[in-house]
């Protein structure tokens, strides 16, 4: 077996940042050391950042159904270059995966990505998908234990988003109480179905800022309250997905403090943009829930520092320009790409750049790069059980090699995403993605002299 020497590099852990040496043998982590003697070859990465494979628990990959926005070999791809190396795959797609065939030929689809690994929700909509899903989980065949071994959660959408997956307000006792009984994190998309259709009939504006008013900010605060008031009754672990609110936040720190078992997470699109985004990107940050206004980013910011919010996601849910592009801007469908762009996002905040060009009056709230692997690699594991792990010895790691002291600008032409675009077209940012190493392949790179 060879070894292979990461000298000089800086390792970045979820409480601290060490200079250590990295041994490598047969793709796992031998010896973290400043003072390694044996090895076989050796590559310098002096100056350079060395983080783990960051997790992804919220994409939308487009695979089956939707070839010509994403794949999931293209997503993953993508993923790898902004220094992902597993991502948690929604169940909205063509067919929705809301059965155990649908799972199935999603995880058979998986095998040929080698760029990431992928994990994947069950969506519930109705009473037989619920159903579906306990004959997964009863299947104690190998093939039944392969499935389920790619199993991260339940999904349940409260509102229709793309997909138009929203569950049976009737089913929601039993849904909560299936998870409970069966140790599943189940994720809630929480918009209230009623705040949205009455607030579309009210509306009578039709350019694009419009959408944030059509589903405001207590449509999510109502169902965040709903859904709690489940997990509090049924002992549920309860995931609230891309949260976009003031109040949501102050929700969630309160049932926290009542010692409900939530955990929450926020999309980076939430973090960078605001409502005053919507005159120059327009129909391009349709997204649900919607973009909301510079207030509620801040507090979304303010929660990270706090430890409210548990996980920084992408909600990766890319659509072809041509689908964004419509006469009337309402119609175009929801959803932003983004999963190449998290990490220099973040890198960027960590180095104390607000990397949006139009605000450069806004200073960068406190973040760390210890925060991200926090927030994107410890968490995320520990709510879904992903199996990825922090940079230690006697552990299988991806490892990503970043140089932290690299601005570039962000082009969607040059990014891997099927789409071909991104909403942060131009931005600066500081902190690139050199290598990814992952933990299987060939990393040698030169003989030790």
């Amino acid at each position: 077996m060879s070894s292979l020497l990461f000298q000089g590099g800086t390792i970045v852990a979820g409480d601290r940042t060490t200079k250590d040496d990295i041994l490598l043998r047969d793709g796992a982590i031998e010896e973290i050391d400043r003072f390694v003697e044996e090895y076989d070859a050796v590559d310098d990465i002096s100056g350079k950042w060395v983080f783990p494979g960051l997790a992804d628990c919220h994409v939308h990959f487009r695979e089956p159904g939707f070839p010509e926005k994403e794949t999931m070999k293209s997503g993953a791809l993508a993923a790898r270059a902004g220094g992902v190396t597993l991502c948690c795959d929604m169940p909205n797609t063509d067919p929705p995966t809301v059965t155990t065939e649908a799972f199935a030929d999603k995880v058979r689809r998986a095998q040929s990505v080698t760029d990431g690994a992928l994990r994947f929700f069950f969506g519930v909509r109705e009473a037989a998908h619920l159903e579906e899903l306990a004959h997964l989980l009863a299947d104690d065949t190998k093939e039944g234990r392969h499935l389920r071994a790619h199993l991260c959660g339940v999904k349940i959408y409260l509102d229709h988003s793309t997909g138009n997956q929203r569950v049976d307000p009737a089913l929601l006792d039993a849904v909560f109480a299936f998870c409970a009984a069966h140790e599943l994190t189940l994720v809630a998309h929480c918009e209230d179905p009623e705040i949205n259709a009455q607030s579309a009939l009210q509306n009578t504006r039709m350019n694009i800022a419009a959408h944030s008013l059509i589903r405001p900010s207590y449509s999510e605060m109502s169902a965040i309250k709903t859904v709690l008031a489940l997990a509090k009754t049924h002992g549920t672990h309860l995931h609230i997905a891309h949260l976009s609110t003031e109040g949501g936040v102050g929700l969630i720190r309160a049932a926290k403090a009542e010692g409900i078992a939530v955990t929450c997470e926020v999309a980076t699109h939430h973090l960078f943009l605001s409502t005053d985004d919507y005159e120059r990107l327009g129909a391009l940050i349709k997204v649900n829930p919607p973009i909301r206004s510079p207030k509620h980013r801040t507090a979304l910011w303010q929660g990270i520092k706090d430890g409210v919010i548990d996980c920084i996601v992408t909600d990766h849910a890319p659509h072809t320009l041509a689908e964004k592009n419509v006469a009337e801007p309402l119609q175009a469908p929801g959803g932003i790409p983004g999963v190449e762009t998290m990490l220099p996002l973040l890198l960027s905040v960590a180095a104390g750049k607000w990397p949006h060009p139009a605000e450069p009056h806004v200073s960068c709230p406190p973040f760390t790069y210890e925060d991200i692997v926090r927030l994107c690699v410890v968490n995320p594991n520990r709510i879904f059980h992903l199996g990825v792990s922090e940079i230690e010895e006697d552990k299988a790691v991806d490892l990503v090699i970043v140089d932290p002291a690299k601005q570039w600008t962000i082009r969607g032409a040059e990014l891997r995403t099927q789409c071909g675009w991104t909403p942060y077209e131009g931005w600066m940012v500081q902190g690139k993605v050199e290598r990814v190493i992952r933990r299987k392949e060939d990393v040698g790179r030169r003989t030790k002299d």
